[in-house]
């Protein structure tokens, strides 16, 4: 499931050549546990639902996780110097793209519930 997690927000997310979305790909694309979207999925069998009908929302909890550890790691906030081995957003594309690529994951998250193709209206209402 994991594989599908990954396809999905390498689908998702713009491959533009754009600072801001080079900044928000180093950080969501970076190597994770994915464990939020999993737990995701997972909860879709209690109810006996396919679980892709759940992985746009999935990704989107990815994405605001992001959202919050770029956040965290801002000289303003922990200011670290490493995440996951690898240097911290800020400190390859700078505090202010670092804090843009955060509120761009953010918002991106709610526009990808909006979107999510296989739910109904209402459950993304719910959701968002």
């Amino acid at each position: 499931m994991i594989e599908k997690i990954e396809l999905r927000l390498r689908e998702l997310l713009p491959s533009r050549d754009e600072t801001i979305f080079e900044a928000a790909r180093y950080s969501l694309l970076s190597p994770g546990k994915r464990i939020r979207p999993l737990l995701a999925l997972a909860t879709t069998a209690l109810f006996e639902v396919d679980p892709l009908t759940a992985l746009d929302p999935a990704c989107a909890l990815e994405m605001i996780h992001a959202y919050s550890l770029i956040h965290d790691d801002l000289p303003c906030m922990d200011n670290d110097d490493l995440r996951r081995g690898k240097p911290t957003l800020h400190k390859v594309y700078g505090d202010a793209i670092a804090l843009l690529a955060g509120d761009y994951l953010l918002t991106f998250a709610f526009e990808v519930i909006a979107n999510a193709p296989i739910l109904g209206r209402e459950q993304r209402l719910q959701m968002i």
